[in-house]
């Protein structure tokens, strides 16, 4: 999620453990703890693209590293600012503990992929029931912590820490929804899927992307899960598979391990680009939710023995945000 969804959960849930009127304080101690974890974003080198992407969302983000990174976060806070708080060390790392526990967990309800348990497993969790930006998530929950710390009650917090679960149950709900409609388009189409996912396009609940893999293609298409129920007929592209180009056995081992990198990173939905057969894509994610898009991928250089090129394309048409506003409200 954006840090900001992360801060204000953190802040949330830290001062709906508390009795202290110094609410202010826990709130902003709840708030950073609750965006501490992405500085794994720091983590990266010139010379290998792909490091931030497998670095990111792994130990700072793990279930087991929670204690430790929160006692992080409250050593160098309690550092800092221990003479002009009334809090021990104890309370600084209970409320940092609260808001750290937050982040890895918003982060897995997303369909980016968190490994929640690292170091035991690098299986990158995606419930893909939010949005990675969602306002009608964030918005509210702000609201009432600034309400909470203005009248010192922390009631507002319980509620929109109560907003955050229901909004997240409600993401659940439209993805088995989202579920059985893919099946039932499967089902219609005389495909069996081998690969399957849903996923709330960008900002809302109600428009989301569907994907599957049959017969080595990938089919993509949305529907809208608004009280009309839409289907949008989507694209189709042939999943990347190694053995269809020849100039794969070419690459350095260097390369050859990267491609296997940016497969683990996009849970296998990965496919070439029709414009450039050294393009490979991750198709998760797309401008249009029933469009292959491709927002980021790499290239391979066959004549090199460095790392892969990363590309990203995150430009969004005025043309692609008025459809995608037609998409989503039926108009």
């Amino acid at each position: 999620m954006d840090p900001l969804s992360q801060g204000v959960l953190g802040s949330s849930l830290s001062q709906t453990f508390t009795k202290n009127k110094q609410l202010l304080v826990i709130g902003i101690i709840g708030c950073l703890s609750g965006m501490f974890p992405d500085l794994d974003i720091l983590i990266r080198s010139k010379n290998d693209p792909l490091l931030f992407l497998e670095f990111h969302r792994q130990f700072t983000h793990s279930l087991f590293f929670i204690p430790f990174g929160s006692l992080l976060f409250a050593l160098l806070f309690y550092g800092l600012f221990h003479k002009k708080i009334h809090l021990t060390f104890k309370q600084v790392w209970f409320y940092a503990t609260l808001g750290y526990a937050t982040h890895g967990l918003l982060d897995a309800c997303t369909s980016y992929g968190t490994q929640l348990f690292w170091p035991f497993s690098h299986y990158r969790v995606s419930w893909n029931n939010i949005s990675i930006i969602d306002p009608l998530f964030t918005l509210p929950i702000l609201i009432l912590i600034i309400i909470s710390v203005t009248k010192k009650k922390t009631i507002y917090a319980q509620i929109a820490f109560g907003w955050a679960i229901f909004y997240l149950c409600l993401g659940f709900i439209q993805h088995y929804r989202a579920q059985i409609f893919i099946k039932e388009l499967m089902e219609n189409r005389q495909h069996k899927g081998v690969q399957i996912s849903v996923k709330p396009s960008f900002g809302n609940l109600i428009l989301w992307k569907t994907m599957y893999q049959a017969n080595g293609t990938y089919y993509i298409d949305a529907v809208n899960l608004g009280l009309k129920k839409e289907f949008f007929k989507g694209e189709n592209i042939k999943a990347f598979d190694k053995n269809n180009y020849t100039y794969f056995n070419a690459l350095s081992n260097t390369q050859k391990n990267d491609v296997d990198r940016f497969i683990w990173f996009s849970q296998n939905f990965v496919a070439v680009n029709p414009n450039n057969d050294k393009e490979i894509m991750d198709i998760r994610y797309s401008n249009l939710p029933h469009q292959i898009g491709g927002l980021w991928g790499i290239r391979v250089k066959p004549e090199s023995i460095e790392h892969v090129i990363f590309i990203s394309n995150r430009e969004a048409s005025k043309k692609d945000l008025k459809t995608f506003y037609k998409m989503i409200f039926n108009f």
